[in-house]
């Protein structure tokens, strides 16, 4: 299981290297967590393993094995895919904000 500890010093890692203003990416980075975890609804975690955010959700794929990129994440929650549903309840920027979380956490495309 990930720590808190873990997870917060790891995000500050990945926001600095990502962005140059760790203050700024870690807000960004905490925000896509509260979306991934709480706001969307059913939350991602319900279905999602994401080590970040600390789910281990086992009917959608693990998005740390996916590692899917933030256009990938953006199309599955705008039009759903499979047995995923359309989150029609976020924004657009929440679906953004949402796809760039999970797109760094995973470091899509490394």
């Amino acid at each position: 299981m990930y720590s808190s500890i873990t997870r917060m010093a790891t995000s500050a890692a990945i926001a600095a290297a990502l962005v140059g203003s760790p203050a700024f990416a870690q807000d960004k980075l905490e925000a896509g967590r509260t979306l991934f975890n709480k706001t969307a609804v059913p939350a991602c975690a319900v279905c999602h393993a994401l080590k970040n955010a600390g789910a281990e959700g086992a009917i959608g794929p693990s998005l740390d094995e996916l590692k899917p990129d933030a256009t990938r994440v953006e199309k599955a929650v705008r039009n759903g895919i499979g047995q995923m549903p359309a989150f029609k309840n976020l924004t657009d920027e929440q679906i953004k904000l949402l796809g760039q979380y999970v797109a760094t956490v995973t470091a899509a495309g490394k």
